[in-house]
């Protein structure tokens, strides 16, 4: 038997969108429910974005206890306990899920567990099963309702994943066994993810991309030096190849590949890792005879989050690119607190996202990461670029800890006004040092507010500085 329930807010998806959309519309003191089919937290804590980054740390740990001779150390019989390591991630997974589960009851928002789905004007069914309206737990009336189901694996023709020979994500972060080798399809932060993962543990690890080179939406001198350094340690990269079809044996699977002169090649793997993208989950959520309007499966949204339907909204992934947890977390804040700026319960002025505030880090090794306009962009754009440059080879800090050879920083201004565009990393803990430049760039600073910031030495973030003033003509320790 169904219950009623009555919310100022309704969020349909408890993940890095939805969970703190739900917080912020509590703590601005209104009574909000929340719909979550599986787990909060939804992908980013249960199976993107915490466990795949406890996966690599144990093979970052691994690969230097099998390097230890640069720092005067050694080890004998160095070997790993992979049923361990995978267990370790999912319990990682576990402590974050838990930890949700406890804000939710602190700010008083109450989950409901099940499918949600719109159900007239103001109205969510909740249901046990997602196309089964006789399943239904809860009807629920809510004056705003949030859309906020995130997205899935893409596949594509003849590469469907079967979770037996051909992985998807999930299956990727939980095998039963490590395989001996590995086909990566794309390699985008997903599938470079994966493919220093494995290959730090031992597989033979091949990556095969579409585009012209590994890592497409960075910058191409960062792409091409992180290309490099994955070759360096043994990744196999094969770029402006198509994967044609899969061929499934006993034991192994056998990929057509294509190149751009089309010359055809067979390769022999045990398994294939899909990460081909993500497709919203717009289906089963009631939306037709409503005026929300959807393109390739991803909710049409203004820049507040407003859908063409009074009082519905979406945000995250379901939205738009770039499918990131710390941009959907940032749509819900601007959703909620525009609505109540609206109704006179927030008092500050809610700004809409600037995209190209947002930053991006992949956890491969080296790490990249990147906030803005790359230079050809930037150029694309119209804008007159200073460019500025600094290796890690010229740090302190960086030789200190043996990671010397593995990075480079990089920084891109508009020459006219000396606004930073583009900011764009590849080495040790870049995804750590990307924030100072994310501050810099959506606080407007120009190349003198860098130039007269006081970095700590000795540290890897001095190489931004010395980035910066190469921008300029006076770079310090190059």
């Amino acid at each position: 038997m169904s219950e009623n329930k009555k919310f100022d807010f309704c969020v349909i998806g408890g993940g890095p969108g939805g969970y703190v959309a739900a917080i912020r519309a509590a703590q601005l003191g209104y009574k909000v429910g929340l719909v979550e089919k599986e787990h909060l937290g939804g992908i980013c804590l249960n199976w993107g974005c915490i466990p795949t980054k406890a996966l690599l740390r144990s093979s970052e740990i691994y690969h230097l206890m099998n390097n230890l001779s640069q720092f005067g150390l050694s080890a004998k019989d160095v070997n790993f306990d992979f049923k361990k390591i995978i267990e370790r991630s999912r319990n990682v997974s576990s402590k974050l899920t838990q930890g949700i589960q406890h804000l939710m009851k602190k700010n008083k928002v109450e989950v409901i567990d099940g499918y949600g789905k719109l159900n007239g004007k103001g109205g969510v069914s909740v249901r046990k099963n997602s196309d089964r309206d006789s399943d239904k737990i809860a009807d629920i009336e809510a004056k705003h309702i949030i859309l906020a189901t995130g997205a899935r694996a893409r596949t594509l023709p003849n590469l469907e994943h079967d979770e037996k020979q051909v992985w998807s994500y999930k299956k990727a972060m939980t095998p039963e066994k490590m395989p001996k080798s590995v086909l990566v399809v794309g390699s985008g932060a997903i599938g470079i993810e994966f493919a220093s993962f494995y290959n730090f543990m031992g597989v033979d690890v091949t990556v095969v991309e579409v585009q012209d080179r590994v890592l497409p939406v960075e910058d191409i001198e960062i792409s091409k030096f992180a290309q490099k350094q994955f070759e360096k340690q043994g990744i196999k990269i094969k770029t402006s190849t198509i994967v044609e079809s899969l061929n499934k044996g006993k034991n192994s699977v056998t990929a057509n590949l294509k190149d751009n002169k089309d010359k055809l090649q067979k390769l022999e793997v045990e398994k294939v890792i899909l990460a081909v993208g993500v497709v919203g989950n717009t289906e089963n959520l009631g939306l037709e005879g409503t005026a929300v309007k959807t393109e390739k499966n991803q909710i049409i949204v203004d820049e507040y989050l407003r859908t063409d339907e009074e009082n519905v909204y979406a945000i995250g992934d379901v939205v738009s690119a770039p499918w990131l947890a710390h941009k959907a977390s940032h749509e819900g804040i601007i959703c909620v607190e525009k609505i109540a700026e609206t109704e006179g319960k927030f008092n500050g002025h809610v700004k809409p996202m600037i995209k190209e505030n947002i930053p991006g880090c992949t956890y491969c090794y080296p790490q990249v990461a990147s906030v803005g306009l790359t230079e050809q962009k930037a150029k694309d754009a119209g804008f007159n670029v200073k460019v500025g440059k600094f290796p890690f080879v010229g740090n302190g800090k960086a030789i200190a800890l043996g990671e010397e050879d593995s990075g480079m920083i990089k920084t891109v201004f508009n020459s006219e006004t000396g606004e930073l565009l583009g900011a764009h990393m590849v080495g040790a803990e870049v995804t750590e040092m990307i924030q100072g430049y994310v501050i810099g760039k959506t606080m407007e600073a120009t190349e003198e507010d860098f130039m007269h910031t006081i970095f700590a030495h000795p540290t890897l973030s001095e190489m931004m500085h010395e980035a910066v003033l190469d921008a300029y003509g006076q770079v310090i320790h190059m």
